[in-house]
């Protein structure tokens, strides 16, 4: 039945007549596209609440320190059991290692620094905020892509996992130092880092959407994102920073974002634009600008809430979330994956996908064809976290 499922999504007549194909994605005329599906992905994936004895300290250090009171899972249980399809790491440059190993809420609060030598060790760190907010489910961007890996290798007909990507710096000096992301050889190292624990074989990267010699947002307006079969079980990296001198830097040299790894949050007309961070689809006119990017076929990620403001000021409010989900943004970016994270302050809230569905048919520019019963994924996955030998 899995097998089934799949080529029904693949719109099996347009199947037999592929056009081109490029690190093994394809793109086929009247086949269902990566950028046909919308998914909902967790704000801020690795991030866990402050104990309690660091909470004093916390609201001392951090301005509405409430906004930072929520905890996510492991990654491979949000992938698995929560059925999200986008997660969101923070990055933070420690070429020499040790520069977030001490942490001024633990020497604050008087309680002893994280023991684990993984902090001292040279490599791209994972946390929320230097020495104010630094809880989080996997310490290492290594560590992290290393969980996302086996997960998607166990699932291989799961669609490709946009991963979000916010560049960081400490910016007060409490302990950590500041080290620029646009410093020599940082980036690099990050995209090194990428390929190393992924494999060039599990990434779709801006080369690969390239074709001859037309620009990135060329390509993407034009022949577009590849089928989302050819596309499944693959993984791709988006950059959260909007204009800023890490992204300048990540583009320089590479206007179309040659020999990189990650999609850049860019402006329409820029050449390297096929990713859009539109987080706020709050009005009618931001919803329309929302929908009218998704259906010229750039990729957009838009967000369903904001702690402080969707649940408590207004009372766990629905609308925003509601105006994401029908925004047709790929990607609607929540702090609250399931039920229950929002009682505490008094009600009950979640964005999820209707039937717990992994991903649907978008709402915008999916195709009449396009048949998302199971969520766009084989039905065994809908039932719950499986393994490759389920699927035989």
């Amino acid at each position: 039945m899995a097998l089934k499922s799949i080529l029904t999504l693949a719109l099996l007549p347009a199947a037999l007549a592929k056009s081109c194909s490029k690190n093994n994605l394809t793109w086929t005329d009247g086949a269902l596209r990566m950028n046909h599906m919308q998914v909902v992905g967790t704000h801020n994936s690795y991030h866990i609440e402050a104990p309690n004895e660091e909470k004093e300290v916390q609201a001392e250090l951090l301005e509405n320190a409430i906004n930072y009171w929520y905890s996510h899972p492991q990654l491979d249980i949000q992938l698995g059991d929560q059925q999200m399809r986008n997660l969101e790491i923070d990055v933070l440059a420690d070429p020499e290692g040790g520069n977030y190993a001490k942490p001024a809420i633990r020497r604050e609060a008087g309680l002893p620094y994280d023991s684990d030598p993984v902090w001292n060790e040279p490599g791209v760190k994972v946390l929320h905020i230097p020495d104010a907010d630094v809880h989080t489910v996997c310490k290492t961007l290594k560590s992290c892509l290393a969980i996302i890996r086996d997960w998607m290798d166990a699932h291989p007909h799961a669609v490709p996992i946009p991963i979000m990507m916010e560049f960081k710096t400490a910016d007060r000096d409490l302990g950590a130092k500041v080290i620029p992301w646009d410093g020599e050889g940082l980036l690099d190292g990050l995209d090194e880092e990428i390929v190393e624990i992924l494999g060039r074989q599990r990434l779709i990267v801006p080369d690969d959407l390239r074709e001859g010699n037309l620009t990135l947002e060329e390509s993407v307006l034009g022949r577009g994102w590849p089928d989302l079969d050819s596309a499944r079980g693959k993984i791709f990296f988006l950059m959260d920073n909007g204009e800023s001198d890490v992204r300048s830097a990540y583009i320089e040299g590479r206007p179309n974002l040659e020999g990189r790894v990650l999609f850049t949050n860019s402006e329409p007309g820029e050449p390297s634009c096929a990713f859009q961070k539109l987080n706020e689809p709050n009005t009618e006119r931001q919803i329309a600008n929302i929908q009218e990017q998704v259906a010229a076929g750039y990729w957009v990620r838009t967000r369903a809430d904001v702690p402080m403001d969707t649940v408590v000021s207004r009372n766990c409010s629905t609308t925003q979330r509601d105006n994401a989900l029908r925004s047709g943004a790929h990607i609607v970016s929540t702090d609250f994956p399931v039920y229950g994270m929002s009682s505490r302050w008094g009600c009950d809230y979640a964005c999820r996908l209707d039937d717990s569905k992994a991903a649907r048919c978008n709402p915008v520019n999916g195709p009449n064809e396009c048949d998302d019963e199971f969520g766009l994924e084989p039905e065994v996955t809908l039932r719950g976290s499986i393994g490759v030998d389920e699927l035989k």
